[in-house]
């Protein structure tokens, strides 16, 4: 699970050296599938099945803007200077997955847009924080939503994490808001996947055409951030990383 996952993270960063204005979004996920491929592993999104339409066609979910999840890369879809991209990545190596996320600034990116992505994040770790064994699942959910509200940003209910393992999506959902004690307990050596999806404005959602990409209904823009972990009797294994992405960042936006 773990070198699946760090496999994950240096994808993402292979991928956010080439987040750029005038890049398509079918370009990033050619350097995706390319790499992942390159290192033993199979892109687990591309061919993924929906209840709702086709399989998804990508080897990541490219969501600009306003699109929260499930964007599919395309040659029309080009980057500008003040877009958010978030790009989501799935592996599957030696038989176990990984799955992470993280939204990219294209160049400059205005400081309303910049602090939802800071508390988007942040809420990720609080969540975190508190995915202990003997803890519940809406333990994580609540502390993620009381963060994200309480800065007046909207979180999206239809859409959670889930456990991870031999399969991508595994039981139990994990929700990004919830009450304190409730759903499901956690257990030492479970493996879940956190990743709060948070609005701008309103929480409201719908799906477009391609019946892969949600939107927010308001059209304003959307951040998502997401890590696998390991459940322990007390801290949490984080087994992807964004290390990598953030030293990036810290060099080159």
């Amino acid at each position: 699970m773990r070198e699946a996952n760090l496999l994950v993270g240096r994808t993402l960063a292979e991928v956010g050296r080439h987040v750029k204005p005038g890049v398509t979004t079918l370009q990033l996920d050619k350097i995706a599938e390319e790499f992942i491929r390159d290192n033993g592993a199979i892109p687990t999104f591309k061919g993924f099945p929906s209840s709702y339409g086709p399989p998804f066609p990508g080897s990541i979910c490219a969501s600009i803007n306003d699109v929260v999840v499930h964007g599919i890369p395309s040659e029309d879809v080009v980057l500008k200077d003040g877009d958010i991209i978030s790009i989501d990545c799935g592996t599957l190596l030696n038989g176990f997955n990984g799955d992470s996320c993280y939204t990219f600034c294209v160049g400059e990116v205005g400081e309303d847009v910049m602090k939802l992505l800071r508390t988007t994040k942040e809420s990720l770790y609080k969540g975190i924080e508190v995915a202990q064994a003997g803890h519940h699942v809406g333990d994580i959910g609540q502390v993620i939503q009381d963060y994200c509200q309480a800065q007046g940003y909207g979180i999206v209910r239809e859409l959670t994490g889930h456990g991870i393992g031999r399969e991508m999506h595994e039981d139990p959902a994990i929700p990004n808001y919830g009450k304190r004690g409730s759903g499901v307990l956690l257990k030492a050596g479970m493996c879940i996947a956190i990743e709060p999806m948070v609005t701008l404005g309103s929480r409201e959602i719908g799906i477009l055409p391609d019946r892969w990409s949600i939107v927010t209904r308001d059209r304003r823009p959307a951040a998502h951030f997401e890590h696998t972990i390991a459940i322990r009797a007390g801290k949490a294994d984080i087994l992807s990383s964004f290390e990598e992405v953030e030293h990036l960042e810290g060099q080159n936006f």
